[in-house]
Parts: structure tokens; sequence; C-alpha cells
């Protein structure tokens, strides 16, 4: 896998930034070893009322956990941004080039990144990888497997030739179970690679994207120019667009209902 990796057969950006991108860590277990393996997810977006879509449950591959995990990323959206307007979006997550069953929610705040980022429109940085589920409430919560994790994209990033400001991001509640490998510790301690531990989505956002994720005024709007105002601003702009077609939709409607009428009664 490793080698697909190197020899771009799998697609794994570790550097750069794209949008509705995001390299998400995953553990593969054969026996009684276990590995870390990174995987690129992403997020298309659209008009439309279908809200998340997750291609991996309709493909019958994810497991009740995942799928868990992206029905809380709904949860989440509504608790923050629609409270006074209606959820709108059209939205499908998949993880790329995974042919195997995909199962646990240690990916639901990965998930939700590439989300936020496809809404705005504001690039995720590639030279990062994300691990950690996320409640409605936008905490990042602790998984299993972290340091199998963290040592799956450092020997990725090493073999590509570390650059200094690749790292991965997980949970601060999992901080202490890290017992890396002397390679990885090493390269964090001379400032080649980075481990960075979040306790919420601001958090996590701010690192992915180099903006502040931004908190509600007192006028109940959230600060210019940041992430969650860029969110709700594009929530209430498809909310806007889908009002604006259903009006037309029952302008277009009308006069052939009209006519219908009228045919009747010169028939009769």
């Amino acid at each position: 896998m490793q080698e697909a990796i190197e020899r771009d057969v799998l697609f794994i950006d570790t550097e750069g930034e794209k949008i509705g991108q995001i390299n998400g860590l995953s553990v593969m277990q054969m026996g009684d070893y276990a590995f870390g393996k990174p995987t690129r997810i992403t997020c298309s977006l659209g008009l439309g009322r279908g809200g998340i879509i997750d291609i991996e449950r309709e493909a019958r591959l994810g497991g009740r956990l995942h799928t868990k995990g992206v029905m809380i990323l709904n949860g989440y959206l509504t608790n923050m941004y629609a409270k006074e307007i209606p959820l709108t979006l059209s939205a499908r997550l998949v993880f790329e080039q995974s042919y195997g069953e995909v199962d646990g929610d240690s990916a639901s705040s990965t998930e939700l990144y590439t989300l936020l980022s496809a809404l705005t429109g504001v690039p995720l940085k590639q030279n990062l990888a994300v691990t950690g589920s996320v409640n409605q409430m936008g905490e990042v919560q602790a998984i299993g497997g972290v340091n199998e994790k963290i040592e799956g994209f450092f020997e990725l990033c090493k073999a590509r030739g570390l650059t200094g400001d690749q790292g991965v991001i997980i949970p601060r509640s999992n901080q202490q179970n890290l017992m890396l490998k002397e390679s990885v510790v090493e390269a964090a301690k001379e400032g080649k690679f980075h481990i960075y531990a979040v306790s919420s989505v601001e958090e996590g956002i701010e690192l992915l994207t180099g903006i502040k994720a931004g908190k509600r005024k007192e006028d109940g709007t959230f600060e210019e120019e940041t992430i969650n105002y860029l969110v709700e601003q594009a929530l209430r702009e498809n909310y806007q667009k889908m009002k604006k077609l259903g009006r037309e939709a029952a302008v277009d409607k009308a006069p052939e209902e009209h006519s219908d009428e009228t045919d009747r009664e010169d028939n009769c």
C-alpha cells in the first residue's frame, strides 16, 4: 500500500491546498498486526434538500458506526447554522479508492472539515492528515489506533521527503495514548513533523485553513470573514435559491392548470 501511494497509484497529496478534499487516517488489521493508512476523503456539493449522503452507506460498504458518525454531522450543522432557517444542502461524502468496508466514527471530524471546505470554498492544507470523531456540539472525541495512524502518515511523508510543515491533527484526549516510534519522536523534536492536538472543530478548521473559525456576536451573527460566517452565508444563499426555484416552479405550473380547466369548460 505504501508503495502504491508513493507511485501515485493510490492518490494522497502531502502538499498544497484543495477545496473539499482532506487526508483521513485509518487503521487496517491483519491478524495480530495493525498499521495506519492515509485515505483521501472528498465532498461534492450541489443545490438541493438531499442533506448529507454517505456514499459508503449507499454502496453498502459503510458500517453502522460510520453511518452514525455521518448522521451526527447533520446534527452539528443544524445546531450551529440552522436554528432560524431549514438546513438546505445536498452533499456527498466518500472515501476515495476504498474497496472494502468502512466502519467506525473516527473520520467524522475529518468528513466535517471537508464538508465545511466545500460549503465555503476555502481550501484545506494537504500537508496535514486528520483523525477524530465529533459530537453534535462540535467537540472532537478520542479514537482508537492513534499511534498507528500517526506513523502511517509519517512514513509516507518521510518517503516523499519531510518538508517541516507536515503533520497530523488528533483529538486532545488521545495525547495520553501516544507511544510512537523513535523516528517519529525525533522528527517532531527537530520540527520536521508535527502532531497537533485539538478539542474542538473550531481549533481543527483553523489549523487546516489558516482562517479564524469565528464566534457569534451579540446580534446573533458570526464575525465576518470567518469560517462560520462563510458557512452560514452559504447555507442562507442555498435556502434563498431553493425558495426562488420553488416560486418559479409554482408560476410555471399555474398557467398549465388554468389551461386544462378552460379546455374542460370548452368541451362541456
